[in-house]
């Protein structure tokens, strides 16, 4: 394994987690079974070239990674009410226009298609070129009810002990890199493995009125109107 599928590893297995919570599989999985049912298909989006489910297309607008179609989000390259579903993890916040994005997932919507939408609260700045927004509960329900949908569901993906985990890796890493500048990457692996603890904390921190104050991202479950 070379050093790039090193870092996307340890990344993917140590330290960017969020996506195999307890409730986001749950979310997703309810996603999955509406495609079976129905027998239509859906579009990951910024999937890489991740498969998440047979009857998803997996989108991205970086050939890099061999997605089954090449677009970016504000682009879909599939026509007017084709799709069951739109499924976005962790990438809206990366988009320069998440609204014309919103936009085109709706677009493709058929009606009663469901948009599952997946974002990061509390965390620190990440390229992936950039990194544009954060959004908070209400945020993402606002920005879903300005695109025309009815929302089934918003509720935090991670607690506020995988959001604590976030700002600690982050500031470790920062003050290290401040110290030397080519210990940053460095420094935050070490800190993705000695503040993994923190992440335990949300097992009893999913549940209470404050719950959302410092959640590590939240998913949300949107339908397009019949």
């Amino acid at each position: 394994m070379d050093h790039a599928g090193f870092k996307a590893a340890f990344v993917r297995i140590v330290y960017a987690r969020h996506n195999r919570s307890v409730l986001v599989r749950t979310a997703l999985l309810q996603v999955f079974s509406e495609l079976e049912r129905t027998g239509g298909l859906g579009v990951d989006i910024g999937a890489g070239g991740s498969r998440l489910h047979p009857r998803l297309i997996s989108l991205d607008r970086d050939p890099t990674g061999r997605p089954q179609t090449k677009a970016s989000a504000d682009a879909l390259p599939f026509s007017d009410g084709s799709l069951g579903a739109v499924v976005s993890q962790e990438v809206f916040e990366h988009l320069a226009d998440p609204i014309a994005a919103l936009r085109e997932a709706v677009r493709v919507l058929v009606p009663g298609g469901v948009l599952y939408l997946q974002t990061p609260f509390v965390i620190g700045y990440h390229d992936g070129p950039t990194d544009y927004w954060r959004f908070t509960r209400d945020g993402i329900e606002r920005f879903l009810v300005s695109g025309g949908l009815d929302v089934e569901r918003v509720e935090e993906s991670v607690g506020a002990g995988t959001g604590a985990y976030r700002i600690a890796v982050e500031f470790s890493a920062v003050v290290a890199g401040s110290i030397w500048r080519r210990a940053y990457l460095p420094a935050k692996a070490l800190a993705a493995l000695w503040w993994s603890p923190l992440r335990l904390a949300d097992h009893f921190t999913m549940t209470g009125p404050h719950r959302h104050r410092l959640a590590g991202g939240y998913l949300a479950l949107a339908r397009k109107p019949l």
